[in-house]
């Protein structure tokens, strides 16, 4: 086997073992999940008629290589779904990927050189960290309060380094809207003040977005890519949450200049044609809207299922409640150790996050009085019996 020194840097702290058990297909029937956001199972459409026609009247198409950029129709069909949300965008502003985790890796191998510096959230979304670590980056954490990320804080931040004789950072990773981990959407007047500040000091901002249509409570705001006047944003979609995830079809949406380099970085065949013939059918069809309506009441119902349970089983602990997403960020009193209670719960048949694996920086300063739980997947008895369990493992706790 090779030796560690003939391995690349960014390969030689990583694991050699192989991942732990996550899926529910690996556990058994009475383990209920609140851990990954996996779709609720009840939701899944029937995809078939769609599937029938990408594989009979299009099938040449569906079944051959496929542009790199994505299929002309279903980038014209985003870009015109964007522009319905005060966007501006044509076809040429739209890269089809395999996920918007493939996304974030494109706007990396783009932008980012060993040694650059990038500003997350503190928490911010646990599986982009380590795609950013592979590019030998230097984390700038940066809190947030109700609003979302904090703009005044980063701006001290971004003036201390001036003056430190520091580089700028590269770019800005957010989520804005039901925040993974936290489930904060930033309202109009924070999201400007990013995007004045990122345009002011020349940033790119990636605006990862998987959850927007997912709104089941309040307001729209304008992403903020339609708010972009430079052309420095990078807005990530997916079709994961809405939709289905094993569909692995997500989009970047950016200036046609750089989504042309970003062609020229991806290193696949392009993203499969016949997925996206299936999405675009579905998605042009009647029935999408009705999906949409249907995937917002069920998950508005799991969402109050959670709160209830929480607030009778933790009634020391302080949630805010999202207005749309998969999740809520639940904070227990200082003294409270989330990752045992993590442990201790997935003992009882219970899985969730611990939230100290949510802030890119790691050791004795990272809160350990957090957890996340997802309700997407359990149904409401599920959530009320898992948070029953999870209150019981959290007062032995604390006896």
């Amino acid at each position: 086997m090779l030796s560690d020194d003939r391995l690349a840097r960014r390969a030689r702290p990583l694991s050699t073992r192989f991942p732990a058990p996550h899926f529910p297909s690996e556990f058994d029937e009475g383990t209920i999940f609140f851990d990954s956001g996996f779709a609720a199972p009840q939701l899944l459409p029937d995809l078939t008629p769609y599937a029938e026609a990408a594989l009979g009247a299009h099938r040449e198409e569906a079944l051959q290589y496929a542009s790199g950029r994505g299929q002309p129709y279903m980038r014209a069909w985003l870009a015109e779904w964007m522009n319905a949300n005060g966007c501006d965008l044509t076809a040429d502003h739209i890269l089809v990927t395999n996920g918007a985790k493939q996304g974030i890796d494109l706007v990396c191998r783009l932008l980012l050189d060993e040694g650059d510096a990038i500003v997350v959230t503190a928490p911010t979304y646990f599986t982009a960290v380590p795609i950013f670590r592979n590019f030998g980056v230097e984390f700038i954490e940066v809190g947030q309060d109700a609003a979302g990320l904090d703009v005044a804080a980063l701006a001290a931040e971004l003036d201390r380094r001036a003056a430190a004789g520091r580089a700028a950072p590269k770019l800005i990773y957010n989520v804005p809207e039901f925040h993974n981990p936290t489930g904060t959407t930033m309202p109009d007047a924070r999201r400007a003040a990013l995007v004045a500040l990122a345009e002011e000091r020349g940033i790119a901002i990636i605006e990862d977005s998987p959850y927007r249509r997912v709104r089941f409570e309040g307001a729209d705001q304008a992403p903020l890519k339609a708010l972009d006047r430079s052309g420095s944003i990078f807005h990530l979609g997916s079709f994961s949450k809405l939709v289905a995830p094993g569909l692995r079809i997500g989009w970047v949406a950016a200036e046609p200049a750089l989504i042309a380099r970003m062609i020229a970085l991806k290193s696949e065949g392009g993203s499969s044609p016949l997925i996206q013939r299936i999405i675009h059918g579905f998605a042009s069809s009647p029935a999408f809207p009705a999906h949409i309506a249907r995937v917002q009441a069920a998950y508005r119902e799991r969402r109050d299922a959670m709160m209830t349970a929480l607030a009778r089983e933790l009634p020391t602990a302080r949630v805010a409640a999202p207005e749309g997403g998969y999740y809520v960020w639940v904070t227990l009193p200082d003294e409270a150790d989330g990752d045992q209670l993590a442990a201790r719960a997935a003992e009882a048949g219970v899985h969730l996050i611990a939230g100290s694996r949510f802030f890119a920086s790691q050791g004795a300063g990272v809160p350990r009085n957090h957890v996340r739980l997802a309700y997407s997947y359990a149904t409401p008895p599920q959530i009320e019996e898992g948070v029953r369990r999870l209150g019981a493992v959290y007062r032995s706790m604390t006896c």
